[in-house]
């Protein structure tokens, strides 16, 4: 299965609750965290919810 590499680049401070949550179910925490996530629709979901607030590359 591919692999998507997701990056947090903007602060989670003044974000919403339910944003944050997303962030932190991806294991993203603070600014400059990476983290490697199956490309399945359960995480393109979470990935549409904060877009704003990372980078999305091919792992």
């Amino acid at each position: 299965m591919a692999q998507i590499k997701i990056k947090l680049v903007k602060s989670l401070i003044g974000s919403k609750k339910d944003q944050i949550a997303t962030a932190q179910a991806l294991g993203l925490r603070k600014i400059g965290n990476e983290t490697t996530q199956p490309d399945n629709p359960q995480t393109q979901g979470k990935v549409n919810k904060i877009i704003h607030l990372i980078e999305v590359s091919e792992a």
